[in-house]
This record gives structure tokens, C-alpha cells and sequence, in this order.
């Protein structure tokens, strides 16, 4: 797959856009010789299991201008760098505990000039701030990443959907999910036309708040 494929599935790209989604590859194979943040096999599939996936939350969520995203374990930048890409006009921190994934990170959202994101190299516990939606790509199930994000997520929301979690997953999610009883799931294959969407889903947990 390559960047033509992002571009069929999100045709309003400006070309500023279209530029910084060209060059994820090659930045990406230029650091990852330095600091392996993506596996071998994923690299030469960038653009479907990363980039592609990444925008999966996209297709579930707008995100208006002026929101604050937070992508919780962000490895390599994802999906934080894909959405921030997308959503020019929004503010993405990335966190992760491990230095040398911030330390790619940070080269990547340089060498695209995205000046919507910052970086944070510390457990999610540890970010003060609040957010309207806190995304993730399968860092833990999901009662652990909850426990996690506890008071990370603004109480006014601005978007027509409640504040909360959007995940990436994959696989049979019942029993995971069985005491989230807001969660909503919605499936790749609705969106991407792609095997290997056959068993991804984008999550969505509204935060519950005692009024």
C-alpha cells in the first residue's frame, strides 16, 4: 500500500497534507534504522498498519478545532502523528514512558513542521492537563488503560459525542468490554476496504460523571 491509498479514503486532503503523508515513510525508514520503534515487517507496510489504521478514529470522530487530543502509549506516533496530520487546527500530546519512541517522535513531527503536537516521556498518570478525547492503539485491555486515564478527561464536552475514549482493538472484544455497557464498537470494514481491517475496531467509551 502506498500514500494514494490514504489519499482514496481521505480525498479532501490539502496538499500541505498530501506532502507530510508522502513523507512519513521515508522518515520513518530513516529512524527506525537508528531506534527500532516499528517492527521490520510493519515498516514496509506503513502506510496500511500504521498510517491507515491511525485514521481509522477519523472516520468514527471528527475532531473540532481548538480540542485537545491525548495519545496515551504512543509508541512510534500512532495514531497521534496521522490524526495531527488530518486535524491541522487541533492539539495532540503524544505521551509514552519510553525516551528513545519521544526521541523518534519528536524527529518525525519536526521533520513534517507539525507545530499541533508536543511530546511528553512520562506514564500517562503523570500528565496534568485534561482532554476532550483520549486515543490509544491496544496498549492494555481496557479496564487497566480506564484505571489509567481516571481524571484525564474534561467534563464539557464540544463535540456532539460525550468526551471520552476512543481505542484501537482487534479480536473478539465481548468479554473485555462486558461491564462497559456505554462502549460502542465500530468495525474497520465499514470503512477500509482492506484484509487486513477484517478484525480491527475502533472502541468508544463515553466517560460516565456523577452530576
Amino acid at each position: 500500500m502506498t500514500a494514494e491509498t490514504i489519499f482514496k479514503y481521505f480525498p479532501n486532503l490539502t496538499v500541505e497534507q498530501q506532502k507530510q503523508i508522502n513523507s512519513l515513510e521515508e522518515l520513518y525508514k530513516d529512524w527506525n534504522q537508528k531506534i527500532n520503534v516499528v517492527s521490520r515487517k510493519d515498516i514496509d507496510e506503513l502506510y496500511q498498519r500504521h498510517v491507515l489504521h491511525s485514521l481509522g478514529i477519523a472516520k468514527v470522530q471528527t475532531f473540532k478545532d481548538g480540542s485537545e487530543i491525548l495519545d496515551v502509549g504512543t509508541g512510534g506516533g500512532f495514531p497521534g502523528i496521522p490524526l495531527a496530520i488530518l486535524f491541522p487546527e487541533v492539539n495532540f500530546t503524544l505521551v509514552d514512558s519510553i525516551g528513545k519512541k519521544i526521541k523518534v517522535v519528536n524527529e518525525v513531527v519536526e521533520g513534517l513542521g507539525l507545530t499541533n503536537v508536543q511530546t511528553v516521556n512520562s506514564r500517562v498518570e503523570e500528565v496534568p492537563n485534561q482532554f476532550d478525547f483520549i486515543v490509544s492503539r491496544a496498549v492494555a485491555a481496557m479496564p487497566t488503560f480506564v484505571y489509567w486515564v481516571k481524571g484525564k478527561i474534561k467534563k464539557e464536552s464540544q463535540h456532539e459525542r460525550r468526551n471520552g475514549i476512543l481505542y484501537l482493538k482487534g479480536g473478539d472484544l465481548q468479554e473485555e468490554l462486558e461491564s462497559y455497557r456505554t462502549a460502542e464498537i465500530f468495525d474497520l470494514t465499514d470503512y477500509f476496504e482492506e484484509d487486513f481491517f477484517d478484525t480491527k475496531k475502533v472502541v468508544y467509551l463515553p466517560m460516565k460523571f456523577k452530576g
